[in-house]
């Protein structure tokens, strides 16, 4: 553990007494909450009787994900998300989390993220041929809808391969559907999600008794070992890991591409360098990350928008031992929340905290990676618990919205801008109608 500061008194109290970041109305709240108290308050929660910190200074973000990480478990919300997703990557603790991170890391190199290029573009390729035909006949397109329905494609695909087709054929339908059917990830859903986990055995007992080649994620599941036993994933384990890489890998992908075509449809100016960029650049059928991150202006575009909107947009801790942060005591115990939409919009860390500006991200910019703050801008998370698959969402983020704009542009039909609806992902909360119009 690393010396902190001396601390002060204790930081500024909010005036409402509230479960704060688990209400519909939390991030309005913590928006209020932060311009009035600055960077660290503190929130009576009653059903707990006790306080939640929340902190917004990129060195305090830095000082909790990473140089005194040791001191921080898990924080308020985990119980929730394990009912949904078991013990995979994103709610383990300790060992375990440790052994599958280590298990996992290389599924995620940017050499094995490349081969998956081709099942994001087949995927692509599919919904383009369908706008095609809604373009001609003049039909709007529901864009949450359609790229809730295309990540869920892209992800599922690169989970289960073929056997993907066989499930649905097997069943009538596609068995995941439930994830873009049903809006809530209330106690319901999780429970229906969960039953998934039946066809999920059966498929690995049908690969174990019926040993083919595949390049899927669940193929690298079972081919994965522990560094020091060499011995696979339990059953359970690996079920939660799959079960956990479809939401993780599904949802903020879908919020993100969502953000980012409103954004761009509010913004002409960016939205005509953005085509000016990709029509200049060949078009390959299946590109790698190299490729995509040629694209700079487009990464720029998308980086905005993840500033603005990120998905996870909250992160919670737990402090294990005493810690001092915005020089304040908290003391052991204490789950303390980072709200990145915040952290994001952080006055003393960006110009024009609200407004969209890409080229922020240009050498010079506030968002220029070789001079801003490290902690001011992870929209995948930060320190040793930075998402796995952050890679894998930019290359299908990018290569989505490169392959979408070369051929159309997308209209807003819709009035006024779409409050974000902040529950386990931050996505807009209403559909966004989009006109299509041919390039």
């Amino acid at each position: 553990m690393t010396a902190a500061a001396p601390a002060k008194s204790s930081p500024p109290e909010a005036e409402l007494q509230f479960d704060v970041g688990s209400t519909d109305d939390s991030l309005e709240q913590m928006i209020t909450l932060f311009r009035r108290h600055g960077d660290t308050y503190r929130v009576f929660v009653p059903a707990r009787r006790s306080y939640t910190y929340v902190i917004h200074h990129p060195d305090d973000v830095k000082r909790v994900l990473v140089t005194n990480h040791r001191n921080y478990t898990k924080g308020i919300g985990l119980d929730r998300v394990k009912i949904l997703l078991g013990k995979g990557i994103m709610t383990s603790e300790g060992e375990l989390w440790k052994r599958q991170r280590y298990m996992m890391q290389p599924l995620f190199h940017r050499r094995v993220i490349t081969e998956f290029a081709q099942v994001i573009g087949a995927a692509n390729d599919r919904f383009i041929a369908r706008w095609e035909g809604l373009a001609r006949r003049g039909e709007l397109v529901n864009l949450t809808d359609e790229m809730s329905e295309l990540t869920l494609e892209v992800v599922l695909r690169s989970i289960f391969g073929r056997d993907l087709d066989r499930l649905s054929e097997q069943l009538g339908g596609n068995p995941f559907a439930v994830v873009t059917k049903e809006q809530s990830r209330d106690l319901q859903f999780a429970y229906k999600f969960r039953s998934l986990t039946k066809l999920v055995a059966q498929l690995l007992a049908r690969r174990r008794e019926m040993p083919e080649e595949h390049f899927d994620y669940v193929a690298m599941l079972m081919q994965a070992r522990d560094k020091e036993t060499g011995e696979p994933m339990a059953e359970r384990q690996l079920i939660d890991e799959v079960m956990t890489l479809i939401v993780a890998g599904h949802e903020t992908t879908a919020s993100g591409l969502n953000w980012t075509w409103y954004l761009l449809s509010q913004n002409p100016e960016a939205e005509a360098r953005l085509h000016a960029e990709i029509d200049a650049a060949p078009e390959v059928a299946a590109p790698g990350l190299a490729q995509m991150e040629a694209l700079s202006y487009t990464q720029q575009v998308v980086n905005e928008a993840l500033r603005l909107y990120p998905p996870g947009w909250l992160l919670s801790r737990r402090t294990i031992d005493a810690d001092v942060l915005g020089g304040f005591p908290v003391p052991a115990g204490t789950n303390v929340l980072l709200p990145l939409y915040l952290v994001h919009r952080h006055p003393g860390f960006w110009s024009d905290p609200a407004g969209f500006d890409p080229s922020r991200f240009l050498p010079g910019g506030d968002g220029d990676i070789a001079t801003r703050h490290r902690y001011a801008f992870i929209p995948f998370g930060g320190g040793r618990r930075a998402c796995v698959g952050a890679s894998f969402a930019e290359l299908e983020t990018v290569l989505v919205l490169a392959t979408i704009a070369r051929r159309f542009r997308l209209e807003l039909t819709a009035r006024g801008m779409p409050a974000p609806v902040a529950q386990v992902t931050l996505r807009p909360g209403q559909k966004l109608p989009m006109r299509l119009r041919h390039r």
